[in-house]
């Protein structure tokens, strides 16, 4: 059985995530989401409108998900998650900032080096993504005053 790990935050759940899911899903035949801890998503992009636990059981609640659950602190090691996940594939989203080179590099020196690293297309829609959402939210609400 080939296991795929997909990261995120997935805070504002949207088509853009569901679609990034599907495409990791798949790559193999079980699906593992990690939810990003609060706390990180402070450090790395803001504070999170809803907690690590409901975007957890939102994710959770999928078709493509078999399984969710949240990453580490920001405190603990990112890649001890590897041995509780135990993936083949991790799967990245189109617009994920993460560095395919460097993951591939980290996990070999960390003896992940049978993990294989695979990027997903995007969304075609121009609602794919998060803060295009809050975008149009904002100047529809301009419109309208």
């Amino acid at each position: 059985m080939v296991r795929v790990m997909a990261v995120g935050v997935f805070d504002l759940l949207h088509a853009g995530h569901l679609h990034y899911l599907e495409q990791a899903k798949n790559l193999g035949q079980h699906l593992t989401v990690v939810i990003a801890h609060d706390d990180t998503v402070r450090i790395r992009k803001h504070e999170p409108v809803t907690n690590h636990d409901l975007r957890c059981r939102m994710v959770g609640a999928l078709k493509p998900v078999d399984e969710a659950l949240i990453g580490n602190h920001p405190d603990q090691p990112m890649y001890d998650i590897l041995n509780i996940v135990k993936p083949n594939i991790i799967a990245l989203g189109y617009d994920q900032e993460h560095a395919e080179e460097r993951i591939r590099n980290d996990l070999n020196e960390r003896g992940f080096d049978e993990i294989e690293v695979c990027r997903v297309s995007g969304l075609s829609e121009d609602l794919d993504g998060t803060r295009k959402i809050i975008a149009r939210i904002l100047n529809m609400r301009e419109e309208r005053e």
